[in-house]
């Protein structure tokens, strides 16, 4: 004869329900891929290097071609891999910085602030998992968002200026087998260290319920950091600011290649990105969010 009990499992939960099936990935990916903001953000990663090489092509003049100054802006036209990395160089600073923002401090607060998030844990959703979802969600939001910049650029780049090899700021030419590579390092990098701003915009999410504070609160922090970086007076103490390496990709244009900035950067964005998200689990943990 059965029992009232036979449905109830012994931790408490209904019979069938299994913690790890709720809320999968490729269910919040669709989520956030279908959100306005998500799409927004890739139209800019197409439409930006497209911006940028007409810019180049109506601000070419004769003084410009005279110019014997080799810099990132004159090789930028030499192929489409130089163009790359001319957009990549212009967009680190900022541009990047507030993706990675608005891609990590919006997928918790924009839910709080809609009222959906308590009632995805009335699922019932772990707490635990939820919160990890969402930050794979982000994650490949963002990287995804980068890659699609980046193979743009390389594509319109070539159809525009050639598809020919990388040549270096100091005249060095790098071969397109070669380049692809250090192309993939560099974004490698790039991804990495962008991070540390996905992972504290991460964190205020999960302390607020306005997406606007988690993501202007994480950018205004960075550029808090630049603005400090450039302080020459703060000496060693710079070394150890977030925002210290962040382009230290280009050592990736050097032959031979000089990794110890990149290794250092890596390093510190993987310690400051590790707080950061331990930080949002440990608030969202404790946090109330039934109100």
């Amino acid at each position: 004869m059965a029992t009232t009990t036979d449905h109830v499992q012994p931790t408490g939960a209904v019979a069938g329900y299994r913690p790890e099936r709720t809320l999968r990935l490729s269910v919040e990916l669709r989520r956030q891929f279908k959100r306005r903001r998500t799409l927004g953000i890739f139209a800019l990663m197409v439409a930006l290097p497209l911006i940028l090489i007409a810019a180049l092509q109506l601000g070419a003049s004769e003084e410009a071609a005279e110019n014997n100054r080799i810099n990132l802006v004159d090789v930028a036209t030499s192929s489409g891999l130089n163009f790359t990395l001319f957009v990549l160089f212009a967009t680190t600073g900022f541009f990047l910085v507030v993706v990675y923002a608005l891609c990590f401090g919006d997928t918790v607060a924009s839910e709080a602030q809609w009222g959906s998030l308590r009632y995805a844990l009335a699922t019932p959703v772990p707490r635990m998992r939820l919160l990890r979802q969402k930050f794979y969600a982000a994650l490949v939001q963002s990287v995804g968002a980068l890659l699609v910049l980046a193979s743009v650029a390389v594509v319109a780049g070539g159809i525009a200026f050639g598809f020919d090899d990388i040549r270096t700021p100091v005249g060095v030419t790098l071969g397109q087998g070669e380049g692809m590579l250090r192309l993939a390092g560099m974004l490698g990098y790039l991804a990495v260290h962008l991070l540390v701003v996905g992972s504290l915009a991460f964190w205020f999410s999960t302390i607020t319920d306005a997406p606007l504070a988690a993501v202007g609160g994480a950018v205004f922090t960075m550029f808090v950091f630049a603005i400090l970086d450039q302080v020459e007076q703060l000496g060693a103490i710079r070394d150890w600011f977030p925002t210290a390496e962040e382009f230290a990709w280009t050592d990736l244009l050097q032959t031979p290649v000089d990794s110890g900035d990149m290794f250092r950067g890596v390093i510190q964005s993987l310690v400051y990105a590790a707080v950061f998200t331990a930080l949002a689990f440990r608030h969202f943990a404790r946090r109330d969010v039934t109100s």
